[in-house]
């Protein structure tokens, strides 16, 4: 936003909204008062389905103020005012013909200029509107940027901000930035990583725990401990010189309590429970429950997550525009394969219908991702595009985080033997997916940021962890791993699930670390052969449309030795998991339905040539992966 503070002499014309009012008279030697702190958003860009704007304009006792624009790229349709003097709300369209460049905004009292605003309207980048999105054919890489690594030193402490940085508090600043991503694009790409998600990286400027980034404080700026705006940008531009896509964490749902305008409301109604801090209930099923009470239902959506994260009421209409224009600007602005949507089932449920839907019909090929942490795909499909839901509930989310089958199958690895326990679970979970519109467009994955890392959950069994990352990278979906995963990584070990501990430095982020991942000075040799498991696989995955595109066929588990296949035209591969203390004899008649006419196959983790006309045996606590032409 760009302020004119200089004494100007000009001879103002302008459109107003009131067809009654006249041009102003001559101001002479008028010099600007500066009380204007806010604009939001700061541009748009011609060539947008999205041409009706809300415009926030924010600072001190503004209200009296009249607004003008006198260019005919912009029409200035109305301006509201609500309680608080401190705010107007402009409605602004973007017309058929406008053209690139700056469009003044002037504000007056009575008949005198007090106040200029300018307004950037921007050319698109070429293919905008055509951006593919994450999917199948991906890999997604999740990384907390403070504790990824910090390629900028000099951006550790910044005086205004209300934490200082403390590496030895696992709640406290660790100082990785966007920097160090950027720093290390040929790692992840090397790894053979396709997409990396961020936890949220706006600003955050809060007093304790402020380097998780999910108590937004500026919807329309970059944590300066990560970076700027600009160097966002340049994360997302590199990337996809890369070949690797971008995924923004967004929060719709609230917003942090040292955000300014929860300090400051617009009006009386711009967050639930307002005055009086409400916990939410946390009672998710409310949304789906037929049996529902209103008060139950109330509670959990209009309740704060917690006491820092106030609840924005999404169901005023200004906050609801808001925060659907802050999406598509920051999906504009960096070029955004993708979005990341956080706590999505605590937001207004109709809210989150437009808030998908603006997105999608601004770009029909994106891809966003609920997160709805719950047990069991009754659940989980109700928010899934093209759901027939039973209350007429239509959604327009993509993609949905497969909780269900992450509980399922990783509990499998690790529980008893008895009926209804181990591989009976992800087969079960897998068997719902009639549920689901569109089973194919779901994330999977071990762990991420707010569970227990996946080593740790396999009780450090080398074995099955490798069995898990076979099942997660061949599986239908879309798979995520967290940072860290590659090299076996379990800092939470004695303390499971600790969010301060699982979301530990990743080693060589930082130049005191004595051990390095990128470049694999000083792993173990666990963790340097994990590594070298995880960029085989993934780079084999990144080239195979049959597991991208293959339709899945599983076999119900017998003996706990489960397998599914993975079907493209004439191709196959067949993925065979045993979790046993023991080898197991695979026989080869079960399957003939599907390999009967096949001979050979090949073994891809073990390299080798395997016959399929007769019996293969499977060593304990393995996984075979095997392509058959």
């Amino acid at each position: 936003m760009k302020k004119i503070v200089i004494t100007i002499f000009t001879v103002v014309f302008y459109l107003s909204c009131d067809d009654n009012q006249k041009p102003s008279e001559l101001v002479n030697d008028v010099k600007l008062e500066n009380i204007i702190e806010k604009v939001e958003p700061p541009n748009w860009w011609i060539g947008m389905k999205t041409v009706d704007l809300q415009i926030l304009v924010y600072g001190e006792n503004i209200n009296d103020l009249v607004p003008k624009i006198n260019n005919p790229s912009i029409k200035l349709n109305s301006f509201d005012k609500f309680e608080n003097k401190n705010y107007l709300f402009l409605n602004v369209s973007i017309t058929e013909n406008a053209k690139p460049g700056n469009v003044e905004i002037d504000f007056y009292r009575a008949n005198t200029i007090v106040e200029r605003q300018d307004f950037i309207l921007k050319d698109r980048l070429d293919g905008a509107e055509d951006v593919k999105g994450f999917s199948t054919e991906d890999v997604m890489y999740l990384i907390t940027p403070d504790r990824y690594a910090n390629g900028d030193l000099n951006n550790d402490d910044i005086e205004y901000m209300r934490e200082r940085p403390n590496r030895e508090d696992i709640w406290g600043l660790h100082g990785g930035d966007i920097q160090g991503i950027i720093n290390n694009l040929d790692y992840i790409k090397e790894m053979g990583f396709t997409t990396v998600w961020l936890n949220p990286v706006l600003e955050n400027n809060m007093e304790r725990a402020s380097y998780h980034g999910y108590s937004t404080t500026d919807y329309y700026k970059i944590d300066p401990r990560f970076g700027t705006n600009e160097l966002f940008k340049e994360l997302s531009l590199k990337s996809k010189d890369m070949g690797i896509k971008l995924v923004m964490d967004m929060i719709p749902n609230h917003c942090g309590s040292f955000h300014w305008f929860f300090k400051d409301p617009p009006m009386k109604n711009w967050f639930n429970n307002q005055n009086e801090y409400k916990r939410t209930s946390h009672r998710r099923q409310t949304v789906q429950d037929i049996y529902a009470s209103e008060i139950d239902k109330k509670e959990h959506a209009d309740g704060w997550f917690v006491e820092t994260m106030p609840d924005l009421n999404q169901k005023n209409p200004i906050v609801s525009k808001y925060l659907i224009q802050n999406a598509i600007w920051w999906t504009e602005y960096a070029g955004l394969a993708g979005i990341r949507v956080d706590t999505y089932p605590y937001s207004d449920k109709d809210f989150m219908t437009d808030w998908t839907y603006a997105l999608m019909n601004e770009y029909p090929n994106f891809n966003i991702v609920g997160e709805e942490w719950a047990d069991t795909p009754t659940i989980i499909s109700y928010w899934q595009r093209g759901k027939v839901n039973h209350d007429g509930y239509v959604s327009h989310l993509p993609t949905l985080m497969d909780f269900p089958l992450q509980m399922s199958f990783n509990e499998s690895l690790t529980d008893g033997y008895k009926y209804g326990m181990g591989f009976s679970k992800p087969y079960r979970s897998l068997a719902s997916d009639f549920l689901y519109p569109d089973p194919n467009n779901l994330l999977v994955f071990p762990d991420n940021h707010d569970m227990a890392r996946f080593f740790t959950q396999v009780k450090k069994d080398i074995d099955l962890f490798k069995m898990g990352i076979v099942f997660y990278s061949t599986i239908r979906g879309i798979p995520q791993f967290y940072y860290g995963t590659e090299i076996i990584m379990s800092p939470d070990e004695k303390r499971p699930g600790n969010h301060g501990l699982v979301r530990t430095e990743f080693p060589g982020g930082w130049p005191d670390h004595n051990k390095n991942a990128f470049t694999g000075e000083n792993l173990s040799i666990n963790e340097r052969e994990t590594q070298m498991f995880f960029k085989k696989l993934l780079n084999w995955r990144k080239n195979n449309k049959i597991i991208h595109h293959g339709k899945l066929i599983q076999f119900a588990p017998k003996d706990e030795v489960y397998s599914y296949f993975r079907i493209l035209e004439d191709k196959m591969v067949w993925v065979i998991l045993n979790r046993n203390d023991s080898s197991k004899q695979i026989d080869i008649s079960r399957f003939a339905e599907l390999i009967s006419e096949k001979e050979l196959g090949f073994d891809l983790l073990n390299e080798r040539t395997v016959s399929l006309n007769e019996n293969i045996e499977i060593d304990k606590k393995t996984a075979l992966i095997i392509e058959i032409d």
